[in-house]
């Protein structure tokens, strides 16, 4: 396939890997690169050297592109645009933030940028911004979700009649079907979160991909509104956390029993009894764990067949 997407990030297929805090490292983000897709290292669970290290491995891994994904909100925000630089990383995605404030620096030293929104009116700001690519994720994603909490059908084709730029579809894009579904409503690619984080490349935790594995539909819920809207899936702390919301904790409150590291104890240490487990409503489609090759394979063929199913009726 060749659409704006593959020739702005000279990939085969217009499919990449969200850079997920705690599941893409460079193992992952360099098996989906090597076939033929983009991926992404997630900057968000690194330390600055964690990161740098993480960059080099993945250039000897590959030689194919890849980017990092860049929360804006990160602690050592400089510390780590100066990373990228000096590891002369070509592809960034931001994201959690004000795109203005890093996309002039980033284009400035030679690397392509997308951004990643949750509304039409964000996706305006971040063409205003000068990004290359805008991502529209609707809140069937998993892990942290925009507070309008529109899906990806009534958002995708409300960004594209919004703005001119390529447009990257994210938010419960789980298998070749729903790339075709995305294609149809304007985008021109697809960032997955959810069917990469389970795949036998991503570093989070086995027990975390079994129980992900074995969810069915509706075992997730979007929690912690008055904080950063989450979806994760149904556990003893999620329990927790709706008791304390329906009494009405405040947010200070939340913050308190959050604590620090839930997200790492239940997606990298496989706590799942106290970790945050972070994943999207599309994995009660998915049973198998299986490489990220497979699932790009798989994903193409699957894209085709339904194309040509479609141009049957």
């Amino acid at each position: 396939m060749e659409n704006r997407i593959c020739k702005l990030f000279n990939i085969s297929h217009p499919i990449i890997a969200g850079g997920m805090v705690w599941c893409s490292g460079w193992r992952l983000a360099s098996a989906v690169s090597n076939a033929g897709g983009l991926g992404l290292v997630g900057s968000g669970s690194m330390h600055p050297d964690t990161l740098r290290e993480h960059i080099r491995k993945c250039q000897e891994a590959t030689d194919k592109p890849f980017g990092v994904n860049v929360p804006l909100f990160y602690p050592e925000i400089d510390t780590l645009m100066q990373i990228l630089v000096e590891e002369k990383v070509k592809i960034v995605f931001t994201s959690a933030g004000n795109p203005k404030a890093w996309t002039s620096f980033l284009k400035d030293h030679g690397m392509i940028v997308a951004h990643v929104v949750s509304s039409s009116k964000f996706a305006e700001k971040s063409e205003q911004a000068g990004v290359d690519a805008v991502v529209a994720e609707g809140f069937e994603a998993g892990g942290h979700n925009g507070k309008e909490e529109t899906t990806t059908m009534c958002l995708i084709p409300a960004v594209r009649r919004a703005i001119s730029l390529p447009l990257i579809a994210a938010g419960g894009i789980i298998t070749g079907d729903s790339i075709l579904a995305a294609f149809a409503l304007g985008a021109e690619g697809v960032q997955m979160g959810t069917r990469f984080a389970l795949t036998k490349e991503s570093s989070a935790s086995e027990p975390f991909k079994e129980l992900c594995l074995n969810l069915n539909e509706g075992d997730t819920k979007l929690l912690l509104k008055k904080l950063s809207p989450t979806r994760m899936a149904k556990s003893d702390f999620t329990s927790i956390v709706e008791e304390a919301e329906a009494r009405g904790a405040s947010a200070d409150e939340l913050k308190e029993l959050l604590g620090k590291g839930r997200s790492k104890k239940g997606i990298f240490e496989g706590n799942m009894q106290d970790g945050q487990i972070e994943i999207g409503q599309g994995a009660s489609l998915l049973r198998n764990k299986q490489t990220a090759a497979e699932v790009i394979d798989e994903l193409v063929s699957d894209f085709h067949k339904g194309l040509d199913r479609m141009k049957q009726l």
